[in-house]
């Protein structure tokens, strides 16, 4: 009973932290949206220890939410949903340029993007992919656009290209071969369960790209000083520490404006591709 008690309060949480906020929107709570690179209970799990330590060094609730896809997250971004917006460089320059947020920091550890296939696999090189089905997380992800130029550049002719909602789901459909390969980074490649990421073998990387960015709605402009003091103080607690071992993101480091001007092709595609979608 107690357990069926538990999952049922977890699921309450996963759910909550996909839907756009309403009560959350008073004024004491932060809210902060992480782009729905892996799957929401992962995603609530993985920052909690950023919330707890986020809720001692500024006195106020933290709100950790999410969004179904990429999509989603970054049309609700653009709505200034999200007091925080943590996501990939190429949606943070969006957000930087069309809607006002302002960089705090991103990872030092390097982000690339890189195609995924089946340890077993007979793919071992482009060509072999040819007619072959490739999974992305969404058409405005970072991984999956960097994903659609190199299926180009090396003129594959790619039969259906799958979207899924999160990585760990991607990596299953590999292993069940459902898909020939899939377009993750190297930063949720690495944090895989180990039996799960033993069973997968990397087929190509992408250069190093401007990975995961803090972005602070330009409404809290004047909170960014105590923000990043208090993501400073989360880098150098114990509970900090331990996070970026376990995910090998290293630490924080400042954003500079030449990693987010190089992200300029990539953002300007997002905008085509929400032009396109709009209802």
């Amino acid at each position: 009973m107690r357990r069926r008690t538990l999952m049922g309060l977890m699921a309450a949480m996963v759910a909550t932290a996909i839907l756009p906020s309403t009560a959350s929107r008073a004024e004491d709570t932060l809210r902060i949206g992480v782009v729905p690179h892996t799957s929401a209970r992962v995603v609530l799990e993985m920052y909690q220890p950023l919330r707890e330590r986020l809720e001692t060094e500024l006195g106020r609730k933290v709100e950790i939410q999410t969004a179904p896809d990429f999509t989603s997250f970054v049309r609700r971004a653009l709505a200034h949903d999200y007091d925080i917006a943590i996501t990939t460089g190429h949606q943070a320059r969006l957000l930087q340029q069309d809607a006002d947020y302002l960089p705090l920091v991103t990872y030092e550890a390097e982000f690339r993007a890189v195609v995924v296939v089946g340890a077993q696999s007979t793919i071992r090189q482009p060509a072999d992919l040819t007619g072959k089905t490739i999974i992305g997380l969404s058409p405005t992800s970072l991984v999956t656009q960097w994903g659609r130029h190199w299926v180009a550049d090396h003129g594959i002719a790619v039969i259906q290209t799958r979207y899924v909602s999160a990585a760990d789901s991607m990596a299953q459909l590999l292993l069940a071969d459902e898909a020939a390969a899939g377009f993750m980074s190297t930063a949720v490649f690495q944090n895989l369960a180990p039996d799960v990421q033993a069973k997968l073998r990397i087929l190509a990387r992408s250069e190093p790209m401007l990975g995961r960015v803090y972005m602070l709605n330009g409404a809290l402009a004047e909170q960014r000083p105590a923000i990043l003091a208090a993501l400073k103080a989360f880098a150098a607690s114990a509970a900090g520490k331990n996070y970026f071992n376990s995910t090998a993101l290293s630490g924080y480091r400042p954003v500079t404006h030449q990693d987010l001007a190089a992200m300029d092709p990539f953002a300007q595609e997002v905008r085509t591709l929400l032009r396109e979608a709009a209802p």
